[in-house]
């Protein structure tokens, strides 16, 4: 929000843009980037921790006046709004992930077509173009068996403009050096580095590996009460250990699935020795895949980072 002499100035949001720049002092606003080339400095807000925002009557000028007040106060928390050095790849990473998402629901309506008239379909040989007549002839009903027809061209279209947007994201991602450093992790092929230099934009804006942690959805959310208690007439700190409560639900998804898919795969390599020894040493399995998960997207910042290439043998010593 504006401060100082621009401080009545501000009150509406539609403001045009331009007139931010006329504003005498040192301008601050809470809106989208948008604004960046006229004012001073641009906060974009998280609104689920903006809880003023809800409490009495709402409109603009109640609002602009509690984001002021939060914004002067230190309270507003920031939202990391990205670098314009990916914006391209972060649009093809978007693409992509649409189009998979897509493919994916209309693969899974091709077999509940299937399902609902007791044929079994399992594995892949029902989306195949070469058995896709057998298949169709096993739909006695001339309007279901439309309908699946129908499904199979959705379902070829769809493939052609994954195929295609995952070449234009692969040589995209090609221009970024961070490239080179991230496929050195195993189970990190061209696709997944691709997601996580877009996603992720840049490895600075986490201090430390807990906060990715957070990010990716793989932090650990804890709860704690009565931490201090009165022995022989002194507060003393009670050891008690915090009650886990799970993970932590405010996340990006598309990173937890790629850490996790990445965890969860199979192979013969450091990250599979690493694995096996958290079950050697009496891990439930659940944990471990969780560890691992945490483990490679630990390695992965540090990595890109710091600039450092992969060595196996620290993962060995960490294991050991």
């Amino acid at each position: 929000m504006p401060t100082g002499k621009a401080s009545r100035n501000a009150w509406s949001k539609s403001r045009p843009a331009k007139d931010f720049a006329s504003l005498d002092g040192s301008t601050q606003v809470t809106f989208y980037d948008l604004l960046k080339p006229h004012v001073a400095k641009v906060v974009v807000c998280d609104p689920r921790k903006n809880a003023l925002l809800k409490a009495g009557n709402k409109n603009d000028r109640v609002d602009a006046r509690k984001l002021s007040d939060l914004l002067r106060a230190g309270l507003l928390t920031p939202v990391y709004h990205g670098e314009s050095g990916v914006r391209t790849l972060r649009e093809l990473s978007r693409s992509y992930l649409a189009a998979s998402k897509d493919l994916t629901r209309v693969m899974n309506r091709l077999k509940a077509i299937y399902r609902s008239w007791a044929i079994p379909c399992a594995g892949q040989q029902v989306y195949s173009p070469r058995h896709r007549a057998a298949w169709l002839e096993k739909l006695r009903e001339t309007g279901v068996r439309r309908r699946a027809e129908q499904t199979y061209q959705q379902l070829d279209f769809l493939m052609e403009i994954r195929k295609e947007t995952r070449k234009e994201l692969l040589a995209e991602s090609r221009k970024h050096p961070a490239r080179k450093l991230l496929e050195q992790i195993p189970r990190l092929g061209p696709i997944r580095v691709a997601l996580l230099i877009a996603l992720l934009q840049t490895p600075h804006r986490f201090r430390t590996k807990r906060q990715l942690w957070n990010y990716c959805g793989l932090g650990l959310r804890t709860r704690s009460s009565g931490e201090y208690r009165y022995t022989g007439g002194q507060l003393q700190h009670a050891r008690k250990p915090p009650a886990l409560r799970g993970l932590n639900v405010n996340h990006n998804h598309d990173l937890k699935h790629l850490f996790k898919s990445a965890a969860t795969q199979a192979g013969n390599d450091p990250l599979g020795e690493f694995y096996q020894n958290l079950l050697a040493s009496g891990m439930e399995p659940p944990m471990a895949r969780l560890t691992l998960a945490r483990k490679i997207a630990a390695i992965a910042l540090k990595i890109w980072k710091k600039g450092e290439r992969f060595d196996p043998a620290k993962l060995k010593q960490q294991a050991a």
